[in-house]
């Protein structure tokens, strides 16, 4: 499982020309799922994201979780972060689980959020949306499941 998160002063995303998701500050989470994930994946990749300190304290230092802050989370699904480009010039997919199987372990990974008190804002897997956002700072991190 791999995600991107971006610190966001805010994040939307429209499928349609309709909100589905949308926060004020906090992570905007692009979320990819492999054929190889579990639910211990996902829980081990949701818990060291919220866990990060890249929000900055009174000092301006990098000392603050999600959770600290009380930002919302914005997780869109986006298989294309699987995308294998090691050879010729189309991108695989093939790594990138199935529906079947990826879309109960994005759901799970916002339920999870959820629990943990996270505001938590989706998607609509499988669709074509358009994502905006404020990005903050710009602060960019790539967390992968693998790395574990």
């Amino acid at each position: 499982m791999r995600v991107v998160i971006q610190r966001v002063a805010s994040a939307r995303v429209t499928v349609d020309g309709e909100a589905v998701g949308s926060i004020g500050g906090g992570l905007l989470a692009l979320l990819g799922v492999h054929v190889d994930d579990n639910q211990g994946d996902a829980d081990w990749l949701l818990d060291k994201m919220l866990d990060l300190r890249i929000f900055q304290n009174a000092e301006g230092k990098f000392d603050q979780s999600l959770q600290e802050t009380g930002g919302g989370l914005l997780v869109v699904s986006q298989f294309t972060l699987l995308a294998n480009t090691r050879k010729g010039r189309r991108p695989s997919f093939s790594e990138a689980a199935r529906p079947e199987q990826a879309i109960p372990l994005y759901e799970r990974f916002a339920a999870r959020a959820r629990a943990h008190g996270i505001p938590t804002a989706t998607g609509r897997f499988g669709a074509s949306m358009q994502v905006e956002l404020v990005n903050d700072g710009p602060v960019t991190i790539i967390l992968d499941s693998r790395d574990r």
